[in-house]
């Protein structure tokens, strides 16, 4: 970074692809040097940097899993090496449950998407927090879903999980208020992305998200851009009196099912 002293400096988890990669670009778009995570997908990470490369912004990937507490320890502290520190942290990094009833949901998986989503996430802020109040101002964003609005039936590790997460983001922004510290949530619908394209095909049999368009809210699918623009105002100076607040991001009210 000794080429851009005043840039800011992002961290996104698991931004390699889908909504991650959306909020990656858009955030290089603002002038934001951009660190991600991903937990397999490494070409799609490299591509992501790439991209990011190519919008002026500097960029770089480092493997990890948010449920695993190492990992985090090891990414945050590789990326406060590589880049000189970070202001901004976007909590994305997601896994889908497997769509079944309380009854038979599994003790694993319910621990594996509850860790995910919440246990992983607070691991993670616990680490990287204290390096966060050495600005005048950071931000952390968490990406939740509109799940947490319905609870839907087959589908409790997945929105207790989100459900979970929200309730750390609300808790989190009123510590770390007195340190300068935005702690903001943004919330998804359906998003055109590989695991939006999983969800509708496993949920309603459809093989192509985007004949959805007629039925969704504005005549399209909502897009990856569309959650990072929420995402972008949260942290850029127009939102400089905002914390502890929710933007759902789906249109009003999507009907697809």
């Amino acid at each position: 970074m000794a080429d851009r002293p005043h840039a800011r400096t992002a961290l996104v988890t698991g931004g390699g692809r889908g909504i991650g990669r959306g909020i990656a670009l858009g955030l290089a778009e603002d002038g934001i040097d951009v660190a991600i995570t991903y937990r397999k997908d490494a070409d799609s990470a490299a591509e992501t940097v790439t991209e990011i490369e190519k919008l002026g912004r500097a960029a770089a990937a480092f493997q990890g899993d948010v449920s695993v507490p190492d990992d985090n320890n090891r990414n945050v502290a590789e990326v406060i090496d590589r880049f000189g520190g970070f202001q901004i942290l976007v909590s994305n990094g997601g896994i889908a449950s497997r769509g079944r009833s309380v009854v038979d949901t599994e003790p694993d998986e319910l621990l594996r998407v509850v860790s995910t989503h919440a246990l992983g996430p607070h691991h993670l802020f616990s680490v990287a927090v204290p390096h966060l109040r050495t600005y005048d101002r950071s931000d952390i964003v968490v990406i939740s879903s509109v799940a947490t609005l319905g609870h839907a039936a087959n589908g409790a590790p997945y929105s207790m999980g989100k459900a979970a997460l929200e309730s750390l983001a609300m808790t989190l922004a009123k510590e770390e208020r007195d340190h300068g510290i935005r702690v903001n949530i943004v919330a998804p619908g359906l998003v055109e992305t590989e695991m939006g394209r999983r969800l509708v095909k496993g949920a309603a049999g459809i093989d192509d998200i985007t004949s959805l368009s007629e039925r969704m809210p504005f005549g399209r699918v909502c897009q990856p851009e569309d959650i990072a623009n929420a995402v972008r105002f949260f942290v850029s100076e127009k939102a400089g009196y905002i914390t502890g607040e929710k933007i759902n991001v789906y249109g009003g009210g999507q009907d697809w099912r």
